[in-house]
């Protein structure tokens, strides 16, 4: 069990049926009456946000979820098929299941999948993805007076995103997935 007093960042907590995490809150104690937290949550089945005051000495259960971890083989038209590390048991899922990472689904990577009830319902890339650029317009030096310049460039996800000049077709890149933003090239 966990009271409303307890929500951090990140909190997991069931929720009218269905586990829900705490995607920021404020404890606001008035002068007058009982204390109280605001708090905006997120369904994690359904993906909806919304925001919900709580007593503080309310209590919710903890879900159940597992985390494991998950390598992508290959989509087709039935959907996405991963494969579990540790049983070699197939999962597949749909697209719209996969709204947070399609743009760093990469064959032979490995993800972790979050689960609820033995059903998968978020999937997590790594933190960082070496990925090649297949498009970019070459860069053409002095084209900055700073030296910061950047031009687009579409990897081989079909992510775009904006790189430094000096990198070229071909060319591996580091990817955050967080932000989907350039760290560095990488060496061959």
């Amino acid at each position: 069990m966990i009271t409303a007093s307890e929500f951090r960042k990140g909190s997991k907590f069931i929720y009218n049926g269905d586990p829900h995490a705490v995607v920021d809150f404020q404890h606001v104690k008035p002068g007058k009456g009982g204390a109280f937290v605001r708090t905006k949550m997120k369904n994690l089945i359904s993906g909806s946000i919304y925001e919900e005051t709580f007593r503080t000495e309310e209590k919710f259960k903890r879900p159940d979820l597992q985390y494991k971890d998950v390598q992508f083989l290959y989509n087709d038209a039935e959907g996405y098929h991963f494969m579990d590390q540790e049983s070699y048991e197939q999962i597949s899922l749909k697209l719209d299941q996969l709204s947070d990472v399609k743009d760093f689904l990469k064959e032979e990577t490995v993800y972790r999948v979050l689960s609820y009830e033995d059903n998968p319902i978020e999937i997590t890339p790594p933190l960082f993805m070496e990925l090649e650029v297949t498009e970019t317009v070459p860069g053409i030096r002095g084209d900055t007076a700073q030296g910061r310049a950047t031009k687009p460039a579409t990897l081989e996800t079909g992510l775009a995103i904006q790189v430094p000049l000096f990198v070229n077709e071909g060319d591996k890149i580091k990817v955050d997935t967080r932000d989907s933003k350039y760290i560095e090239r990488v060496k061959n």
